[in-house]
């Protein structure tokens, strides 16, 4: 892993008209990271990586600040510029894949569109590459299964044949927003375990994205705390778990459940920790 970051995040802002949604944020990843972007619904996590991907729904939009995706800039970048950084320099990976995936053509038709998208490569080749990619994520008999439909797979494979898409043009940044959320935990360790050898196999940097605690610690070697649009917190994971600086982030760990809890204590309210200051 290098130093050098291939996301860079500076000063960001998003808003609508007459309000911020996310305020100043700074964020980098270096090739091979893992990062955990925490917080509660609502935070603004899923508005801060729509940013980067620069598919914010209107009408929010950036009216601030900067993002160097490989080093180049990606707010002025133009709309062919755009389409061209999507999926070769930072693909994103949903938490529901039925949204992400078109029921009524094959995964691998769907891989292979993927592939030429970003890769002058006959047809042939492309499936070649989209069979490889099923092997890859654990998909069993890929030759086979490249030709079945997203039905066809159970919730967790469907997770891995999105993942596979992501990898397709092997973007230097994989964001991945609540990728286990809807999955049982056995299949998530599996999501994880998957996302962590890409992690290290290929470089990639990885922004994970959940409200789940728990599996930022296991997953995660850095973690960025988010309130209200603002990243409060930003340590590495085991600092962050066992001395959090900020209240809001004490807030979270001391709303988790464990089977030792006392179940006369009072459980932490979070709107009554303080606005961050900043």
């Amino acid at each position: 892993m290098t130093d050098t970051p291939v996301l860079d995040i500076r000063d960001l802002t998003v808003g609508v008209p007459g309000r911020d949604l996310v305020r100043g944020v700074d964020l980098t990843l270096s090739a091979g990271e893992r990062v955990g972007l925490v917080g509660e619904s609502g935070s603004g996590k899923s508005l801060l990586s729509l940013a980067v991907m620069r598919l914010n729904p209107p009408p929010t939009r950036i009216t601030s600040g900067s993002i160097r995706l490989a080093g180049r800039d990606h707010v002025t970048a133009t709309e062919k510029e755009l389409r061209q950084a999507r999926g070769a320099a930072v693909a994103m990976v949903y938490q529901d894949p039925l949204t992400s995936l078109n029921p009524v053509r094959t995964v691998g038709r769907q891989i292979v569109e993927a592939v030429r998208a970003h890769a002058d490569v006959s047809r042939a080749a492309a499936r070649r590459r989209a069979v490889d990619l099923l092997g890859e994520v654990g998909i069993p008999d890929p030759a086979v299964r490249v030709d079945a439909y997203p039905h066809e797979f159970s919730g967790g494979m469907r997770q891995r044949v999105v993942i596979a898409m992501a990898l397709a043009a092997e973007p230097a940044v994989l964001i991945a927003d609540e990728p286990t959320t809807a999955l049982d935990v056995t299949t998530q360790a599996r999501i994880l375990a998957l996302l962590d050898r890409i992690a290290d196999e290929h470089g990639t940097a990885v922004l994970f994205i959940t409200h789940d605690l728990a599996v930022a610690a296991g997953f995660c070697r850095r973690v960025e705390v988010m309130r209200r649009g603002r990243i409060v917190e930003s340590a590495p994971t085991d600092e962050v778990f066992a001395h959090p600086r900020h209240p809001y982030t004490r807030g979270l760990l001391d709303a988790l459940c464990t089977l030792d809890v006392d179940p006369a204590r009072p459980l932490a309210v979070l709107d009554d920790i303080e606005e961050d200051p900043r």
